[in-house]
């Protein structure tokens, strides 16, 4: 693990409600404890519609650009309220709606989606995964905002089952 895989990881922690984390290789050890108070970041990033890292993966040459499929997906349950189902994100990272700035959202409001349907992207420790959905139906909501925090388990859209 680099530097500035080790920066980007206490960035998500410190936007996330994440209490400690605690990382373990090969004779190498890493623990990262929130503060009770929040921290306050004394450098501020102009606002983007994807970060200055993703934006600059999408730019870099196919050989070093590492994207995967995630294996698992995301959960689909039911929602308490009616006959909503939930996807809900696989793994903490950051959301996205696109595969990149300059492209359309995966899917929006009103759209149909199928088992196996790209729904949007997560990007964790420099590589954006792809998130499949398990549900056919139609997307009544989006629950995250372009370029969030996800946490593991975090709603991210309301699917109309059909």
């Amino acid at each position: 693990m680099d530097f500035k895989q080790i920066q980007e990881l206490i960035k998500m922690i410190n936007k996330s409600n994440i209490g400690e984390v605690i990382i373990e290789e090969k004779g190498f050890k890493l623990t990262i404890k929130q503060k009770e108070e929040p921290v306050q970041q004394l450098i501020a990033a102009p606002a983007q519609a994807h970060s200055p890292m993703a934006a600059a993966m999408h730019q870099a040459p196919a050989a070093q650009t590492t994207s995967t499929n995630v294996s698992s997906k995301p959960k689909a349950e039911p929602a308490v309220s009616d006959n909503l189902l939930t996807i809900k994100s696989p793994m903490i990272g950051t959301f996205y709606r696109s595969a990149s700035p300059d492209k359309p959202a995966l899917v929006n409001v009103g759209d149909e989606i199928e088992e196996g349907t790209a729904v949007c992207i997560i990007e964790a420790m420099k590589l954006f995964n792809e998130i499949e959905s398990e549900v056919k139906g139609k997307i009544v909501k989006v629950l995250v905002e372009d370029a969030s925090p996800v946490e593991y388990d975090q709603p991210l859209f309301l699917v109309e089952p059909s």
